[in-house]
């Protein structure tokens, strides 16, 4: 069995922290984009005009964050644009 190293203690310690802290980070994307979608699902143009530059918010946070590539927030943010779009055009 290998030796408890102290800077590996602590780098397993940094690790939980990190992780807990993206898992949150992620969490949060993925509920607000949850939120987005069945606002839109639902036909509630007033929730979804709330939601869609909050939900572009919280994946430009996420983008920063680096639990998200770059590119896949924006592919996230067009197609829920186009939804929202299509949904605020049929009135």
């Amino acid at each position: 069995m290998a030796k408890r190293i102290k800077s590996g203690l602590k780098r397993r310690r940094q690790d939980e922290v990190r992780r807990a802290r993206n898992r949150a980070a992620r969490t949060r994307v993925r509920n607000a984009v949850r939120q987005l979608r069945s606002a839109i699902d639902g036909g509630d143009r007033e929730m979804v005009r709330q939601l869609l530059p909050q939900t572009v918010s919280i994946l430009d946070v996420g983008v920063r964050k680096g639990v998200l590539h770059r590119n896949t927030a924006s592919r996230v943010k067009s197609r829920l644009t186009t939804h929202v779009n299509r949904l605020l055009q049929h009135s």
